[in-house]
């Protein structure tokens, strides 16, 4: 499996966190950006949180632009600007498994979720613990976190 450079990595990582402040803000939830990149460098998706539904997390917006079962995602990256989360309400699938059932082995993410809305987060655990391989990217966390201002400096970072 081709593993992207530290140096793709931030450009992807940007685009997601990109994708972030175009959230509309809500007093609720993170504004988060995600892309699924395929092996062969090229973008496969991208979405943000809220982009077609107020309880649409940025992972679920981009896997949802893609066929269930593309074998593209056995071998892609998904850029999250916010750890993937492991707990939702009953209607609604968690991104991190969402992640582990669409194949995806790579995961690359800026920060990990505070206990703002969910005490144990451990989104990054579930996926590391079924064989995917996370790479954080601290040095992109504050930048990851400016879309989330609107929810108080208290509770970010």
């Amino acid at each position: 499996m081709y593993v992207p450079d530290r140096d793709e990595d931030l450009r992807w990582m940007r685009r997601a966190i990109g994708l972030a402040a175009l959230c509309p803000p809500a007093a609720g939830a993170y504004s988060v950006g995600a892309v699924i990149v395929a092996e062969d460098g090229t973008e496969l998706a991208a979405g943000y949180s809220r982009e077609a539904d107020p309880r649409e997390h940025a992972e679920e917006a981009a896997l949802g632009k893609l066929p269930v079962g593309d074998p593209r995602l056995a071998t892609a990256t998904i850029y999250s600007s916010l750890e993937p989360c492991s707990r939702r309400s009953a209607d609604r699938t968690p991104c991190a498994q969402r992640i582990l059932e669409a194949g995806i082995p790579r995961v690359v993410i800026a920060w990990r979720e505070p206990p703002l809305f969910v005490a144990d987060c451990v989104g990054v655990e579930l996926l590391v613990a079924a064989g995917v391989t996370v790479v954080e990217l601290p040095e992109l966390a504050d930048a990851a976190q400016m879309p989330n201002r609107h929810l108080g400096d208290g509770h970010i970072g």
